[in-house]
C-alpha cells in the first residue's frame, strides 16, 4: 500500500518523525508496493519533484520515476524483492534490500543494495539514493518463490532470516 492508497482508503499515513515500529511498516508498505510492479502505484509514494540516484541514474519527479520504473520491470522478469530496515531517524530511513529476477535469456540474478530516503511532513518520499550490486544466480539457488506480482506472504522469511 502506498502513501496515496492508505489515505484514499481512511488509514492514517506514516509520516515523520518515525518510530521503529513506523519506520518498520513504512519499508515494508515499500516493499509490498513494489512488488505490484506497477510504476504508477509505486510513484504516487513520491514527492512531485523526488530526487532519485539509482546505480548510476540520476533524475527528478513522478514522471522520471514511472519511465525509470517501466524501463526497469520490462527488463528484470520476475522481479520479486525483500526490504529491511537498517536504521531510521526523524525524517529518513535507510534500508538494505536484495531481488531477485531474470532477463529475457533467462539468466537469474540477486541484486543486493541499500537505499537512504529522505521523507516530507505528509510522508512522502522527497530523496531516494539506491546502490545496488547483481550477482548471477543459477535458477536452483533462488530463494524467493511466492507467486508474483504481489507482496511477499507474511510468513515467508526476510532478509536476515534468509541469512543475506
Amino acid at each position: 500500500m502506498t502513501e496515496t492508497t492508505s489515505a484514499a482508503s481512511g488509514a492514517a499515513p506514516i509520516v515523520p518523525p518515525f518510530t521503529f515500529a513506523s519506520a518498520v511498516a513504512k519499508v515494508r508498505m515499500a516493499e509490498d508496493a513494489w512488488n505490484t510492479r506497477d510504476p504508477q502505484r509505486v510513484s504516487l509514494a513520491y514527492t512531485e519533484d523526488s530526487q532519485w540516484r539509482n546505480r548510476a541514474e540520476f533524475f527528478r519527479g513522478r514522471g522520471a520515476i514511472r519511465e525509470f520504473l517501466n524501463r526497469k520491470w520490462s527488463r528484470e522478469l520476475d522481479y520479486r524483492l525483500i526490504k529491511e530496515i537498517w536504521t531510521f531517524g526523524d525524517s529518513r530511513i535507510a534500508v538494505r534490500f536484495a531481488y531477485e529476477w531474470h532477463d529475457d535469456s533467462g539468466n537469474w540474478f540477486r541484486s543486493y543494495g541499500n537505499e537512504n530516503w529522505e521523507f516530507d511532513a505528509s510522508g512522502l518520499m522527497r530523496r531516494r539514493h539506491a546502490s545496488i550490486n547483481d550477482l548471477p544466480i543459477a535458477e536452483a539457488e533462488r530463494k524467493y518463490r511466492w507467486s508474483a506480482p504481489g507482496p511477499r506472504p507474511r510468513d515467508h522469511p526476510g532478509l536476515s532470516d534468509l541469512g543475506l
